[in-house]
């Protein structure tokens, strides 16, 4: 994966990528499919994400950030990242959430 990622998501400003993700699994972000988003965006240890729900930022990182959230099925989140590798962080996190976190 290289540059060729950032076209997985918009630009916000220098540097930062974010792209729109709506949640279809039946049980939202909870337990596994929390920790596999979790496991998925600590990949990029130089790369800053995050997920936002109803606009405020979380760390993407963090498993008691993303449960805390109580993201359910049909909610829209945005991941945001910020680094050398965000689009690849992006690219990750999407395809996970399109594949309804493998359930």
């Amino acid at each position: 994966m290289g540059q060729g990622r950032a076209d997985y998501a918009s630009k916000k400003e220098e540097g930062t990528l974010e792209r729109p993700l709506t949640i279809t699994n039946k049980v939202g972000l909870h337990a596994r499919p929390a920790a596999l988003f979790v496991q998925t965006a600590a990949r990029f240890k130089d790369t800053r994400v995050e997920v936002l729900k109803d606009g405020v930022p979380r760390d993407a990182k963090s498993i008691l950030s993303v449960l805390s959230m109580g993201v359910t099925q049909g909610t829209t989140i945005v991941v945001r990242a910020e680094g050398p590798h965000a689009g690849d962080a992006i690219a990750a996190l999407s395809d996970l959430v399109d594949r309804d976190f493998n359930e």
